[in-house]
């Protein structure tokens, strides 16, 4: 049985993940090993803050609602309750 050779491979899996880190500072995008870990954890942010975003969002949307809401004397959460019964 042959040998496995695995360097097609390997440099395949290497150029990926330095393509996913161009643009890091600097071993963060050259140094496969650091390019890795610097992927990595950039992917669990991306992956955390897809969820912040949305809750940023509600907030704001809230801010600004509870503010033209006061405008004509009413605040958000009474605007709300009213909007639910209707």
């Amino acid at each position: 049985m042959p040998r496995v050779k695995r360097g097609v491979t390997a440099r395949a899996r290497h150029k990926k993940i330095l393509k996913l880190a161009k643009g890091y500072y600097g071993a963060r995008s050259r140094v496969y090993r650091v390019a890795k870990q610097a992927v990595i954890k950039a992917g669990q942010y991306a992956y955390r803050d897809r969820k912040q975003r949305k809750r940023q969002f509600r907030a704001l949307w809230i801010v600004r609602i509870n503010a033209a809401a006061r405008l004509y004397g009413i605040s958000y959460s009474r605007l709300i309750n009213g909007l639910t019964k209707a």
